[in-house]
């Protein structure tokens, strides 16, 4: 299986623009800018799409090594924030929060690194991954 997404830019790296679209049509035409990268600017941008990403992609995880261990998540909440310095990437955070019936907090806890460090996004990426994981 492969993916593939597109993007096209115009213009120099400060006042150009661009856009990203997806193969799904999820994304289409979706501009991007200096601004909407570096400041507070309408659009996208790299680092969100990448936080975008990664979320999905531990959730999934975390639902498939919590379901594969007997238990049925009711709810899996989860935020990636990407930190953005010095063109680098020097870490990403994730917030999970979690409503499993019958599972106790240290089992939540040994589920949600394994899917933090088993996950294709974590994987990928050569950044430092830290985690809060909260059972509620």
């Amino acid at each position: 299986m492969k993916r593939s997404a597109t993007a096209n830019w115009k213009g120099t790296g400060k006042e150009g623009k661009g856009t990203v679209s997806s193969d799904s049509g999820v994304l289409k035409d979706t501009q991007y800018s200096f601004s909407s990268r570096f400041e507070s600017g309408i659009g996208t941008n790299p680092e969100e799409l990448i936080a975008a990403a990664h979320a999905g992609c531990f959730t999934m995880k975390l639902s498939f090594v919590i379901s594969g261990a007997g238990f049925t998540p009711d709810n899996l909440d989860t935020k990636a924030t990407v930190t953005f310095e010095n063109g680098a990437i020097p870490g990403i955070h994730l917030d999970v929060t979690a409503s499993v019936p019958g599972l106790d907090a240290a089992k939540f806890a040994e589920f949600a690194e394994d899917a933090k460090a088993n996950c294709p996004i974590s994987k990928l990426l050569n950044t430092n991954i830290t985690m809060d994981a909260k059972l509620v």
